[in-house]
């Protein structure tokens, strides 16, 4: 997906949308962790459900209560944030 443009939308804090997402690397009510070509994306939240994914066009949607966004560059491990 190299040189594929990435972009995030959070509508009324109930809606996440997102392009340019090569996978989910995993999900729950609180919490939904995204790879894009830049890194990782964690959605933190509350009644998160994943509505979309395509693998192939990298469109991505999330309903619930979207509390915070945070962006982790490639090459850092999420343990290591996650541990600070």
């Amino acid at each position: 997906m190299e040189g594929v443009i990435h972009s995030i939308e959070v509508e009324d804090c109930k809606k996440f949308s997102a392009t340019g997402i090569e996978s989910v690397d995993g999900f729950s009510a609180s919490q939904i962790l995204l790879t894009y070509a830049g890194g990782r994306i964690t959605v933190a939240g509350s009644g998160l459900k994943i509505a979309a994914f395509s693998k192939q066009s990298g469109a991505f949607v999330a309903t619930g209560t979207v509390t915070g966004v945070k962006y982790l560059p490639k090459g850092v491990k999420l343990a290591k944030r996650i541990f600070r």
